[in-house]
C-alpha cells in the first residue's frame, strides 16, 4: 500500500525475508492493524461490495467453468454459438496461446464460435480441442465441404506451482465446461482458469497472494460491453478507484509494493520466472465490429490491466486479451466502447482477487 496508509517500505520491507509459516488469519491480522493504526480501516476490501455486471450480460453470450480441485486448476471457455467477430492484443512477453494468427484482421475467417482460457501452462491449450468436439457436435463452425470447422481460439495461464503439476486440464475439461456454459452469471475466485491463479510474485510464491477469476460488465442504453479475466500476474492487484493495493506481494507488515522495490532498486529474493505468470482476459459486446475494430477494442482493454495491476505487461508476463462482437448494435463511437472495455477488465480483475478464497501457502483478500 502507499505510506499514507500505515504500511511502508522500511529498508527491511525493501528486502522481505519469506514468513512461509505466516497463517491466513494472521496475515489479515497484521493487515488490518496496520490499517487501524493509521487509521484507514475502512479503506481495506474485507469484503465483496456488491456485483458489478458479467460478461453475459451481453447478449449472444455464454460462459462455463471447469474447475479441478485436485490441485487446483481448471478453464473457462465463453461461447458464441451464432459466431463473434473477434481481435487479440497480446502485451506480455511470454504468451501461450492457439489461433492467434487468424484473428490478424488481413487473414480471411472473420468469426470465432468460442474462446478458450485456462490454467495448465501450455498443457492447457488443448482445452479448446474439447471445445472444438462440443461445437462439431451442435453443428456450430466455419463451413466446409466436408463439414464445420469450428474456430477456438485459447490462451493459458501458468499455475503449474500450486499443488500437483501433473494435473491439468485437457480436451475432456474442456468439453466439460462448454456443457457447464449459459448464459446465467458465471462464478468468480476459485474457478475455472483462475483456480490456480495467483499475484504479487515479483519476490517469488512465498510472498504471493490467491488470485482467480473476475468479471464485470457495463450497460448504457442499448449498449453492453463485459469482461471476463483471469488474473495471475507478477505484479501487485491496486484498485484504481484510489491507487492501493488490495492484494499483492506481502510479508507479515503487510504488503511490500512491488513497484515501490523496483524504484528502490533493492529487489532481492527468487523472484519471478518467465512463463509462470500471465493475466488473460476477454472483452464482449453487442456493438457491430469489423475485425480491426475489434483488434482496437483488446489493445484499449489493456489499459483495464494497467489501471489495476503494477507492473504489468513484464518480460515475465504473457498477458494477453481477446474482445469479441456479438454484432446486435449499430454504433458508431468505438472509442466509448473501448473505453467501456477498459473500465469492465479494470472492474474483473478487482473482483479476480475479492471474491477468491486462499489456499494453503496463499491467503486471499477474503482471509
Amino acid at each position: 500500500m502507499k505510506k499514507k496508509t500505515g504500511i511502508t517500505s522500511s529498508d527491511q520491507d525493501r528486502n522481505p525475508e519469506p514468513s512461509p509459516a505466516l497463517t491466513r488469519r494472521q496475515f489479515g491480522m497484521a493487515l488490518t492493524a496496520a490499517a487501524v493504526a493509521s487509521g484507514s480501516a475502512s479503506g481495506l476490501p474485507i469484503e465483496v461490495k456488491g456485483k458489478s455486471g458479467c460478461i453475459t450480460d451481453v447478449q449472444g453470450i455464454q460462459a462455463g467453468h471447469y474447475t479441478d480441485t485436485r490441485r487446483p486448476t481448471g478453464c473457462t471457455v465463453v461461447m458464441t454459438l451464432e459466431g463473434a467477430v473477434c481481435g487479440v492484443d497480446v502485451r506480455g512477453s511470454a504468451p501461450g496461446t492457439r489461433e492467434i494468427a487468424l484473428l490478424d484482421p488481413v487473414n480471411t475467417v472473420q468469426r470465432v464460435h468460442a474462446v478458450v482460457l485456462s490454467g495448465g501452462s501450455a498443457f492447457g491449450l488443448d482445452t479448446a480441442s474439447g471445445v472444438m468436439r462440443y461445437l462439431e457436435e451442435k453443428g456450430t463452425g466455419f463451413p466446409t465441404a466436408n463439414g464445420v470447422v469450428p474456430i477456438v481460439p485459447a490462451a493459458i495461464l501458468y499455475d503449474l506451482g500450486v499443488g500437483d503439476s501433473s494435473i491439468r486440464p485437457g480436451s475432456e475439461e474442456g468439453y466439460k465446461a462448454c456443457q457447464a456454459a449459459s448464459e446465467n452469471p458465471v462464478a468468480e475466485g476459485n474457478f475455472g482458469a483462475g483456480a490456480g491463479a495467483t499475484v504479487g510474485k515479483m519476490f517469488g510464491s512465498h510472498f504471493a497472494m490467491k488470485s482467480g477469476i473476475g468479471t464485470a460488465s457495463f450497460q448504457i442504453d442499448d449498449i453492453v460491453v463485459g469482461a471476463i479475466v483471469a488474473v495471475n500476474a507478477v505484479g501487485d492487484v491496486i484498485d484504481p478507484s484510489n491507487g492501493k493495493i488490495i492484494a499483492g506481494a506481502r510479508n507479515e507488515k503487510g504488503f511490500i509494493n512491488s513497484a515501490e522495490q523496483i524504484k528502490s532498486r533493492k529487489l532481492t529474493g527468487p523472484g519471478a520466472k518467465a512463463g509462470e505468470n500471465t493475466t488473460i482476459g476477454i472483452v464482449a459486446t453487442n456493438v457491430k465490429l469489423t475485425k480491426t475494430e475489434a483488434t482496437k477494442v483488446a489493445r484499449m482493454a489493456h489499459d483495464g490491466l494497467a489501471r489495476s495491476i503494477n507492473p504489468v505487461h513484464l518480460t515475465m508476463d504473457g498477458d494477453t486479451i481477446f474482445a469479441l462482437s456479438t454484432e446486435r448494435v449499430e454504433y458508431p463511437n468505438l472509442s466509448q466502447v473501448g473505453a467501456l472495455a477498459a473500465e469492465a477488465m479494470a472492474a474483473a480483475v478487482n473482483r479476480a482477487v475479492l471474491c477468491a478464497e486462499g489456499i494453503d501457502g496463499f491467503p486471499a483478500v477474503s482471509d
